[in-house]
């Protein structure tokens, strides 16, 4: 199985990590988590090193670690994905663990609608690959199947930092009402981020995600812009269809809201996301420019342009700032 460079894993931009515990995942089974809580193995955060910590068990770090095994076998945990979906890629980080990390590992996919039992048969989708030292290990997969759990084996014990699992969050589409008004960005929706021209404090893919905000962290902020011209977004839908409301959310955004925004937007066939974003400057408008202010929902209904079917949508803050959550509400095409 190949290890990918950063460059080649295209996978890590174009789709949203399926394993994030604000999706509803969570791990659920560890054979053994003796020196690290398996919980740590999905924390959103990026892995620490803290020189001098310790606990009950030894030295504290930051990811899932079982003791070392004195027998035959090697140890698993299990990730239940809050949304199933089809991974295209994943990453398995061994961040800090130098001395510690397993030689190898692999994963294996299963779907049911309960938790797996010992009756449940998995399929390998990512085969034995070698780890190494303190290092992130990036992996394609080819597998169109939908998975609702991972099992991640590390051969024979050890330690991994973070497990990130990158792919499309499956909708069923096809069996929703056409009628139903839902939120065609939203993150449970497979709305992703795929471009932003600055993320200097934040991910444009963080306003697409469940609730409101729970800090300023939680959203996509820009750097101060010292030049002419705004900053922007591009969002692709989950699903294609015709937006007739939104919401502009600033929540925690009190002195670096951005003054106003808009919105452009288009149907997209073929092109690459290089090309989308030069595209992007030719959009039909969707939401003409509108203030915005501090630590507040923005609701815009009568304002939204009719411009039809859409699968893309550019949102433009003016001139810089922060957003917390963007809700772009509709009906999906048939």
């Amino acid at each position: 199985m190949k290890l990918l460079t950063a460059e080649e894993a295209g996978f890590v931009s174009r789709y949203t990590d399926l394993a994030q515990p604000r999706l509803g995942s969570e791990v659920i089974y560890a054979t053994d988590d003796f020196f690290a809580d398996k919980a740590r193995l999905i924390d959103p955060a990026e892995p620490v090193f803290i020189d001098d910590k310790y606990d009950d068990h030894g030295k504290w770090m930051d990811g899932w670690e079982s003791r070392r095994k004195r027998g035959e076998g090697y140890d698993h945990c299990i990730i239940r994905l809050g949304l199933p979906g089809i991974v295209h890629g994943v990453n398995i980080d061994t961040s800090h663990f130098t001395g510690n990390f397993p030689p190898a590992a692999s994963i294996d996919g299963c779907y049911c609608e309960g938790d797996p039992d010992g009756e449940t048969v998995w399929q390998e989708i990512v085969p034995s690959v070698t780890l190494g030292a303190d290092s992130h290990h990036l992996v394609a997969v080819e597998s169109e199947q939908t998975w609702s759990h991972l099992r991640l084996n590390i051969y024979p014990d050890g330690g991994v930092a973070r497990l990130r699992v990158y792919g499309q969050i499956n909708c069923n589409w096809g069996t929703r009402d056409p009628n139903e008004i839902v939120d065609l960005a939203a993150l449970v929706n497979g709305g992703r981020g795929i471009a932003a021209n600055n993320s200097h404090y934040g991910s444009p893919t963080n306003i697409l995600a469940p609730g409101r905000g729970v800090n300023m962290g939680d959203g996509w902020e820009t750097r101060r812009r010292r030049e002419p011209g705004n900053d922007w977004a591009i969002i692709a839908l989950g699903h294609p269809g015709t937006v007739s409301a939104i919401e502009v959310d600033t929540a925690h955004f009190k002195g670096n809201f951005p003054e106003a925004c808009t919105l452009q937007a288009a149907y997209m066939k073929g092109g690459t996301e290089q090309s989308i974003i030069t595209q992007s400057m030719f959009w039909k408008t969707l939401l003409p420019e509108q203030k915005l202010s501090m630590d507040a929902i923005h609701k815009f209904e009568h304002e939204v342009q009719d411009i039809g079917p859409i699968t893309h949508v550019r949102l433009n803050i003016i001139p810089d700032g922060g957003i917390s959550r963007l809700r772009l509400f509709g009906k999906i095409e048939q």
